[in-house]
């Protein structure tokens, strides 16, 4: 049985001497393992389509719930990324993110989308960083199931609070935090608030398009990254790649510099 599908490639993976196995997200089938047949061979004609964050179009071969590649061509490689170490880097996190919330034989083209506009984003438009991160963690999460609560207080209703708690996505003032709560808190200022709320109701094709002062923005990707690794339990090495890119300034700006207990 022979199948077209449109995907981006999540992961590449040593098969054999000569096959690789490709970790796919697709539009209409969800994420999918894959075999390349000869593709870490010299000059094999699927070394374009099957590279990391390549977006291409595959024909493949199904058997026994096995899926071999027949054809590939490139639809986009988002050569921008593979410019710059940093780009490619922080692209490589949003598809290890991608990998861990997608699952097989369940569609989900909206995180597709996400996931191609995010590094269309980065590699064309050439939108901020802080920027994009941030939008992708906070839009994925939402598509994972963990939609933050981002109007009022959940204790007194207060439609300013100054806090939002990493772990149950909600927000809160500071004189109205439960001394008994383990949760952890970080601070969140009027106008990262209002991006956070943005991001969340926003149409997919508007998601990238408003701006932030520096601080505004600093506070924000503190929030988004620790809310998606807190809510995900789960750590990322393509993100402490990225992260150590631009240490010791980058971890300067780090969530855990804002947490309080």
């Amino acid at each position: 049985m022979y199948l077209t599908v449109r995907a981006i490639v999540l992961r590449v993976s040593d098969y054999n001497d000569r096959d690789a196995l490709l970790t796919v997200l697709t539009q209409n089938y969800g994420k999918l393992t894959i075999r390349a047949r000869g593709l870490r061979r010299k000059n094999s004609p699927l070394i374009a389509p099957c590279q990391l964050l390549a977006y291409g179009e595959f024909t493949l071969f199904e058997y026994q719930g096995k899926y071999t590649i027949n054809e590939a061509r490139a639809l986009e490689l988002f050569q921008g990324l593979r410019r710059e170490l940093t780009l490619l880097s922080l692209g490589s996190y949003f598809a290890q993110v991608t990998e861990l919330i997608s699952q097989e034989d369940m569609p989900n083209p909206e995180l597709q989308s996400l996931l191609l506009n995010s590094l269309y984003a980065l590699s064309e438009l050439k939108k901020p960083e802080a920027l994009v991160k941030a939008v992708f963690e906070l839009r994925s999460a939402c598509l994972a199931g963990y939609t933050p609560e981002l109007f009022g207080c959940h204790v007194c209703g207060n439609q300013t609070p100054d806090r939002f708690d990493l772990s149950q996505g909600c927000l809160e003032c500071r004189a109205c935090r439960d001394q008994g709560s383990q949760g952890i808190r970080i601070p969140v200022t009027p106008e990262a608030l209002e991006a956070m709320r943005y991001i969340c109701l926003c149409s997919p094709k508007r998601l990238f398009s408003f701006r932030l002062s520096s601080d505004a923005l600093n506070c924000l990707g503190s929030v988004t990254e620790g809310y998606l690794s807190t809510q995900l339990e789960h750590g990322f090495s393509t993100l402490d790649f990225y992260r150590s890119l631009y240490a010791p300034d980058f971890c300067a700006n780090s969530p855990k510099e804002n947490i309080y207990d």
